[in-house]
């Protein structure tokens, strides 16, 4: 196998969660572009539809199957379909999440409970149902987590998203620890990254500040994760299982700044 080889996926069957826009379907997109299969889930069908003609002009195979990954029952229809089309599962990217920044006084403990199970409980759960699919149609699996740098350099507003994905990484490690050897556990922890999530809360004032500190003075592109998510998925990384993968132009810190409760920004 050459080294372009092991970046390719030639052959694979990859499920993507959020797959519909922004970075879970640039990710598709880079996977069929390596050769992969995909099954395209996220809520709004025709979303999914246009992302699945870019692949298939490719000449990969897209399967539609519209999901809300917060419907549980809809998450094992979800794996039994991927299973039932190709017959195979190889690789599970569990994107779909999110939260918007909020002050505590602003955030219910219903609310923190919701984003805990938007970005945790649902990656948890396509994770326990996926990974013996994985093992027993190919004998080995990769699982990659989407989770984020608020999830690692705690500030304010950010107690509920942050919390969340600081959890969706700990989750990684504690998967690839039990999963190991046979299916590999991952995740990416994002920068502030161009979407259409970001774009509406971005003003020309923020972006400039955003940039100003970020080390590498721009904000993120969806292409950038879909390389490190393709790298993680590959058999170029398959010593690699537990780590995080920083894609977020050298971040320490958060980059949008939020005030304190009393007074003064973060």
């Amino acid at each position: 196998m050459s080294v372009l080889d092991k970046f390719g996926l030639s052959g694979k069957v990859a499920i993507i969660t959020g797959a519909g826009k922004g970075i879970g379907a640039e990710i598709a997109r880079v996977f069929a572009e390596a050769g992969a299969d995909v099954v395209l889930a996220a809520r709004t069908e025709e979303d999914l539809h246009k992302v699945a003609q870019d692949l298939t002009a490719m000449g990969r195979r897209a399967l539609v199957v519209p999901t809300d990954v917060l419907e549980f029952e809809q998450l094992q229809g979800l794996a039994d379909k991927a299973m039932a089309e190709f017959g195979r599962l190889d690789i599970l990217v569990n994107n779909a999440g999110g939260f918007p920044p909020k002050p505590v006084s602003h955030t219910s403990a219903k609310q923190f409970e919701q984003a805990f199970r938007f970005n945790v409980s649902t990656a948890f759960e396509m994770s326990r149902i996926c990974a013996p699919l994985m093992v027993d149609s190919t004998g080995a699996g990769v699982i990659l987590n989407i989770s984020s740098v608020a999830g690692q350099h705690p500030a304010p507003c950010f107690a509920a998203y942050g919390t969340a994905k600081g959890a969706l990484s700990f989750l990684t490690r504690e998967l690839a620890q039990e999963y190991a050897p046979k299916v590999r556990v991952n995740a990416i922890a994002v920068g502030s990254t161009k979407t259409d999530a970001l774009n509406t809360v971005l003003t020309p004032e923020i972006e400039q500040t955003m940039v100003d500190l970020t080390p590498m003075a721009r904000l993120g592109e969806v292409e950038d994760v879909a390389m490190g998510a393709l790298y993680l998925c590959s058999p170029a990384a398959s010593y690699v299982t537990g780590d995080i993968l920083g894609v977020n132009g050298g971040l320490q810190r958060l980059n949008m700044q939020m005030p304190r409760a009393w007074g003064g920004m973060g």
